[in-house]
C-alpha cells in the first residue's frame, strides 16, 4: 500500500483554440500600395463543446428544494427517504439519509455519493451501495446519491458520463440542492464516487470549489488518450457498445484524434485542470481490478503531486473493481478522510 499527502497550492490552466481568415483583397490596381495601418486578421475562438470544462464553468447549476418523496425503513441511527430535486428542467430521484439526534448549529455535514456504471433500466434507488451510503450515514452524515437522468424512475434520458456533461450536470444541481436542504452545513459538503462516479467526482473537482473533499475507488479518471488507447473493459462490465462507442467515433470524425487534437481532447478532460483543484483527494483502487486499469489512479496520484495537491494513495493487493476482500479497511480510511476534512 502506498500513501501520499502533499500539501496545496493553486494555479490556473485555461486552453484555448483560435482559427481565423485570411482579411479580404481590394480588386488590383495599375499601381497597388500597402497601407500602413493593415492588420493581422483577429482570431475567432472555436466554440466549446458542453462537455468542455470552460463552458461548463460558465454555465449555472441552481439546483432546487430538495423534496421527500418516500420514506424507507430507518437505519440503525439515522433516517432514509427517497427525494428529488431537479436538474435541466428534469425530475431526478435520489436516496437520502439524515442523522438522528439534535441537528448541530450549522447543520450536519454532506457527502454527495456518485454510483457506478449500473444498466439504466435495471438500476433502483434503494438497491446497490447499501453499505457504502450506510457506513458514511451511521457516522453522522448526511448522504445522497443520486440516481442521475434515465436511471430508474428518474426522468430523462441515460447517456454516456464520457461524452456527454449530463451526469455532471445533475450532480452539480445535487451539490447546489444539498445547500439549500435545511438539515445540512452548506460549507461542509464530500463526495465520493465509485468507478464511473470516480469521473464525474473529478470533473466536478475541477468545476466548483465548494466541494471540501473527495474520496474516488477505482476511478475512470484517466485522460482522454488513455481512456480510447489503454481502457477495454469486459463488455458485460459496461453500458452497450452504441453508447460505450458512440461519443468516441463522434468526436474523433468531428475534432481528431488526441495526437491530431491534443486542445480539443485537453478541454474535456478534467485531468488538463488538475492545477485549479483545492480539495484533497484521496484514491483508494484494487490491484486485481479487471474493469479500469490501476494505472488511471497511479497516473493520477503522480500528477496530483506533481500539482502540489493534498492527496492519498492507497492500493489493496488482489482486490477487485469494488475493493470487496478490503471493504472494511477501504471504508474506515473513506470515513477517516471525511472526519479530517468535513469534521475538522
Amino acid at each position: 500500500m502506498q500513501r501520499a499527502t502533499i500539501a496545496v497550492a493553486l494555479a490556473a490552466a485555461s486552453l484555448i483554440g483560435c482559427s481565423g481568415a485570411p482579411p479580404a483583397r481590394a480588386a488590383a490596381s495599375p499601381h497597388p500600395t500597402v497601407s500602413p495601418q493593415s492588420a493581422a486578421p483577429t482570431p475567432t475562438p472555436l466554440p466549446l463543446v458542453p462537455l468542455a470544462i470552460d463552458y461548463m464553468r460558465q454555465q449555472e447549476y441552481p439546483g432546487s428544494d430538495l423534496v421527500i418523496e418516500q420514506r424507507l425503513a430507518a437505519g440503525s441511527n439515522y433516517q432514509r427517504y427517497i427525494a428529488s430535486y431537479r436538474s435541466d428542467g428534469l425530475k431526478i430521484n435520489g436516496l437520502l439519509t439524515v442523522p438522528n439526534g439534535p441537528k448541530p448549529a450549522t447543520g450536519w455535514p454532506v457527502i454527495i455519493f456518485n454510483h457506478g456504471y449500473i444498466p439504466p433500466a435495471e438500476y433502483r434507488t434503494t438497491e446497490r451501495y447499501v453499505a457504502y451510503v450506510d457506513a458514511f450515514a451511521r457516522r453522522g452524515y448526511i448522504v445522497f446519491k443520486s440516481d442521475y437522468r434515465g436511471h430508474g424512475s428518474s426522468e430523462g434520458q441515460p447517456a454516456s458520463a464520457y461524452g456527454s456533461p449530463d451526469y455532471t450536470i445533475d450532480v452539480l444541481n445535487a451539490v447546489n440542492t444539498l445547500k439549500r436542504y435545511p438539515d445540512a452545513d452548506p460549507n461542509r459538503i464530500g463526495m465520493w464516487g465509485h468507478s464511473m462516479g470516480g469521473n464525474i467526482t473529478l470533473r466536478v473537482l475541477v468545476i466548483d470549489h465548494d466541494i471540501k473533499a473527495a474520496v474516488i475507488w477505482a476511478g475512470v479518471v484517466a485522460s482522454y488518450q488513455d481512456l480510447l488507447e489503454k481502457w477495454h473493459p469486459p463488455a458485460a462490465s459496461g453500458p452497450p457498445p452504441s453508447i460505450r462507442n458512440g461519443w468516441r467515433q463522434a468526436f474523433i470524425a468531428r475534432f481528431g484524434t488526441p495526437a491530431e487534437n491534443p486542445t480539443f481532447w485537453n478541454s474535456i478532460s478534467p485531468t488538463a485542470y488538475l492545477e485549479d483543484i483545492t480539495a484533497p483527494i484521496q484514491l483508494d483502487h484494487g490491484t486485481a481490478d479487471e474493469e479500469v486499469p490501476l494505472a488511471f489512479s497511479q497516473t493520477l496520484a503522480q500528477q496530483l503531486q506533481a500539482d502540489s495537491k493534498m492527496v492519498e494513495f492507497y492500493t489493496y493487493p488482489g482486490d477487485n473493481h469494488n475493493i470487496s476482500n478490503s471493504f472494511w479497511l477501504a471504508m474506515q480510511r473513506s470515513v477517516a478522510f471525511f472526519d479530517r476534512y468535513l469534521r475538522g
